[in-house]
Formats: C-alpha cells, structure tokens, sequence
C-alpha cells in the first residue's frame, strides 16, 4: 500500500487515473506483468502513440515501472505495476513541512535473534553460508538486500529528527516482507509482530512465501525455488491506534509510546517460534523483490503556536 503525502503527488495520482484508458492500462500491467508497450497497444485497440502518450502519465505520477528486456531480435520495454492500493487521508493537511522521512537499509539493524532456516545477501551474492545466524554478523551485511529467518527478530534504531515542541502525530513504516518456508510454499502463513520501543504495537499474518514468479527487482543469479518478492506492508501509529493497510490492529496509540525529541525509536519485527502460526519471516530491500526500497519511515509531527512563536 501507497500513501500520498504532499498535495503535488496527490494530484498526480489523480490526474492518473481521470481517464478510462488509464485505468484499464494499469489494470491490464497488474494481470499481465511484463506487458510490452505494442501488446498494450494491441490490447487496448489504441495507437502506439496513444499508449506512449498515456504512459508518460502513469510514470509522472510514479504508478508504473518500465524495464528494459532484451529479446532474441531486439530489445522491448517491459510494464510493471508499482503498488495495486493507495491511501488519500483527506483530513490530513498537505503539508511536507511537518514531516521527515528517511530510508533505513535492511542490513543496517542494530540487534537481532535468528535460527536456521537463515540467510542473507546483497544483491551480488550471498554473505556466507546460509542456516549459519553468525553471518548475521558479517560487516557485508550494511550491504543487505533480503534477509530471513524461520524464527527469531530484527531490530532497527530509526531517526529521531523532532526539534524541541515538536510532538509526533503519526509514524509510518512500511517493507516488504513475507513468510520464509523451506524453499518456497505460497501457503505459509506466518504471525509477524512489531514493537516500537519493546511496546508491542500488535501482530500481522504473512499469507506466504512467494516464489512461483520472479520478483521485479530480484537479481538473475538468484535461485528459482528461493524467496523472490514479499508484499509492502505500511504499518501507522496514530491517535486513533496501530494500522496494517489502514486496518486497526491494535489499540496501542501514538500518545502510548510518549515520544520526543530525546526518546529512542527502537523498531522491532519478530516472528516468535511459539506463535499460533510460526512461519518465519523475510525482509526485501532495495535490488530485491517487487518493490525497491528498504525500510521507509514517515514521521508526522505537530508543532503548537507557542512553540512556533
């Protein structure tokens, strides 16, 4: 899931998808991944002309991806669908000046627990031997692009930006992440939990461990019966709760963590060993999977008029 959070990127999405054509390429790319711009073309009944034309849009507006594929004759651009669920908050204000955002590679945690099946890699090979957790401590793994565990957690210590008054009114994280099976079973539900400063802000269950079809980023030399891509989950922390998708998972509020500027922002995902369904977890980062990035964090913060003045 998407979420806008600037007025500009807001009317782009809109703009987006004003048209009929529009919409039905986007749908067209999500059931067909790896669509060519003549076959969209074809499929739509428009010119190619038309196609190009409507695709500059999908791109401004960042909802589409074009890679380069070469074929036995001649080289063509494939179409993928960047995100299929998007959030406009409509009562919140367009405003990228109460807001940071930083991007946390996955390699970079800070402290975590492991047990085999395990492994990690960059996006050029894989850092020791997999089913050894002591490779979690290799000084490659700053360079991480996917790591998984069968049981255990990852820790992360995000940015703390607030200036003094500010007070934070929502954070935001989102991953992509999924189950890790031995091998790969896309019917591998696993209970993924998060904490924010050992609270726990609740649970969400992975459907699986997706690997029948190539992820978009995951690199060539990557093995086929192995984890190929996740899905990107957007976790919120406001005053009405915790959110997966814009759906409550728990009570636990912003106001609950009383953060400031001082505060430590520890970040946890766990997949317990004991959990009703304990299938593991893998974490995408950027060069791996559908989506390319690592972990994206969003503050929201409030600055009151006295503390302005």
């Amino acid at each position: 899931m998407r979420e806008f959070y600037t007025k500009e990127e807001t009317v782009a999405f809109c703009k987006a998808l004003s048209s009929e054509l529009r919409v039905d390429m986007l749908q067209y790319i999500y059931k067909n991944r790896g669509v060519s711009l003549n076959d969209l073309a074809d499929t739509m009944g428009v010119s190619r002309a038309a196609i190009t034309q409507n695709m500059k849009i999908l791109l401004d507006a960042n909802l589409v991806e074009l890679k380069q594929v070469n074929g036995q004759r001649d080289a063509r651009k494939a179409c993928y669908l960047k995100e299929n669920r998007f959030t406009i908050s409509l009562g919140k204000r367009f405003d990228s000046g109460n807001m940071y955002m930083a991007e946390i590679p996955i390699g970079q945690y800070t402290d975590y627990q492991v047990h085999p099946t395990c492994g990690i890699a960059t996006t050029e090979t894989l850092i020791g031997s997999v089913d050894d957790p002591r490779y979690f401590d290799d000084p490659q793994r700053v360079n991480a692009s996917i790591l998984w565990f069968s049981s255990g957690y990852v820790e992360y210590r995000l940015p703390n930006y607030l200036k003094e008054g500010q007070i934070p009114e929502e954070i935001q994280i989102s991953m992509e992440i999924s189950s890790e099976a031995p091998g790969v079973a896309e019917n591998w539900p696993s209970d993924i939990f998060f904490y924010f400063n050992d609270i726990l802000l609740g649970s969400w269950t992975s459907p699986g461990d997706y690997g029948e079809m190539r992820g978009l980023y995951t690199p060539d030399w990557w093995f086929e019966n192995w984890n190929q891509y996740g899905l990107l989950k957007l976790l919120s922390v406001n005053a009405q709760g915790t959110f997966i998708d814009g759906k409550m998972i728990s009570p636990v509020t912003i106001q609950n963590l009383k953060l400031n500027r001082n505060s430590d922002f520890r970040f946890r995902m766990a997949a317990p060993s004991d959990a009703a369904n304990a299938g593991g977890f893998t974490l995408f980062g950027h060069g791996f999977g559908n989506y390319n990035q690592d972990i994206r964090l969003h503050v929201i913060y409030d600055t009151p008029a006295e503390t302005k003045a």
